[in-house]
């Protein structure tokens, strides 16, 4: 059996998806240790996955808040210079120590997520087999795409192709302190020139969460990419334990672990939902504390909570209104609900595109989020019904997809014969 080390970004979404991956391959007879700085240790819960720790001088412990915290509001142009720094110094921080570390844990083996540098680097440093993982958006690039974190829609036209390429221009320049990490440990290792995500690709396989349903028409996926739908674990989650009334719509509403302090908003999304007389369970990630808790309830919000089974609540909804937060955005197609999309940050404007894309849902971005807003594109969810026949749709494709067993056989058919795992339908 083999050993695979994860490197990834220290983010719950993110880390969810690649342990419900490492619990299939652990179940499998292997053996998967997480490796990052010591606080991101704290955001796994099975106990079988392994942990080894690195940059205790320059990621202390304590650190991650301060990450998490910026990620979640980076606050202007400014703090987005500040998030990308901060990325880089992770990167170079992987770079530098964990090298030594798989060595000492002899791995066989890498899950890169393909929103981390360092995993293909050092996978290629090390001449180990890698397979690069796209919890969020793949970063694959082809010119009809717009870049994950862009809202618009797929280029049909040579107009559409320009405003890509030149939104990814100003993107690059932005990436620039990141990028000089990648092209400096892609020197130092000996590799080929690269200098951003989309260049540490693996050439082994790389599995995506979305579908051919629901993301835009890819025309040059390489023949190693595999969309194998939502990666989720086989646990048990708990019931949905609140009282229901039968005749009132039902709307659940979550804006991720990363955006649920934002306050304002959850006001607003309140007042919209008592004034279209509809049930809503309002999960707020911990982000919130007691008082705003009952400050939502007097405004009229049926239940507020911390976390809720997202999935078990899902399966009850009539609608949901979420941050297009793709693990979110996943769960609501599996479970045929129509959605809401408030994109906030990261590729999340781009999976908003896609639910509009697919025809199942509607977006508001969060500057135009008015309480009236709100209540009227609810309303159009909840009256039309096919919002919520393209989603059942779009959640049949996810349900054919394979999940996490089949994203589990690929990583098996890669180490075991160190060559390229191509789809079917690419030969």
């Amino acid at each position: 059996m083999s050993h695979f080390a994860v490197i990834a970004p220290p983010f719950t979404s993110h880390f969810r998806a690649l342990e419900a991956l490492a619990g299939s391959l652990i179940a499998r007879g292997h053996r998967v240790t997480f490796v990052h700085q010591q606080d991101a240790g704290a955001l796994l819960r099975d106990p079988r996955v392994g942990f080894a720790s690195v940059g205790a001088v320059s990621h202390p412990v304590g650190s991650l808040r301060h990450t998490v915290a910026l990620a979640a509001r980076p606050g202007g142009v400014n703090g987005l210079r500040r998030v990308i720094l901060d990325l880089a110094r992770t990167t170079d921080m992987l770079c530098r120590e964990a090298p030594a570390v798989l060595r000492e844990l002899g791995v066989d083996a890498l899950l890169a997520d393909q929103m981390e540098a360092a995993g293909g680097l050092i996978a290629e440093h090390l001449k180990l087999p890698y397979v690069s993982i796209a919890c969020a958006l793949p970063v694959n690039r082809e010119p009809r795409l717009p870049l994950p974190v862009m809202p618009w829609g797929y280029a049909d036209s040579p107009q559409g192709e320009n405003l890509n390429r030149g939104s990814s221009q100003v993107y690059d320049l932005l990436m620039r302190p990141h990028a000089r990490v990648i092209a400096g440990h892609a020197e130092r290792f000996g590799l080929a020139p690269r200098q951003a995500l989309h260049e540490c690709l693996s050439p082994y396989a790389q599995i995506s969460q979305t579908t051919a349903a629901f993301d835009f028409p890819r025309q040059q996926a390489p023949a190693q990419f595999h969309a194998v739908g939502p990666l989720r674990g086989a646990e048990e989650e708990a019931p949905l334990q609140i009282p229901l009334a039968t005749r009132r719509p039902f709307v659940f509403a979550s804006l991720g672990t990363l955006q649920g302090g934002r306050f304002g908003l959850f006001q607003r999304i309140v007042r919209a939902c008592a004034e279209q007389d509809v049930q809503l369970l309002l999960a707020h990630c911990g982000g919130l504390n007691t008082v705003q808790e009952r400050v939502l309830e007097g405004l009229g919000a049926t239940w507020v909570t911390d976390f809720a089974p997202q999935r078990a609540a899902l399966a009850r909804a009539d609608a949901v209104i979420t941050h297009a937060g793709l693990n979110t955005v996943m769960d609501a197609l599996a479970a045929g609900v129509p959605m809401l999309a408030v994109p906030i940050a990261f590729d999340q404007p781009g999976v908003a595109a896609r639910v509009l894309h697919a025809g199942a849902g509607l977006r508001l971005f969060p500057q135009l989020a008015s309480r009236s807003g709100i209540g009227r594109t609810l309303r159009q969810l909840l009256d039309e019904p096919r919002f919520a026949a393209n989603a059942a749709r779009v959640g049949a494709s996810l349900a054919q997809a394979g999940g996490v067993e089949r994203a589990a056989d690929i990583v098996e058919a890669v180490v075991r014969s160190g060559q390229p795992v191509e789809r079917a339908d690419a030969t």
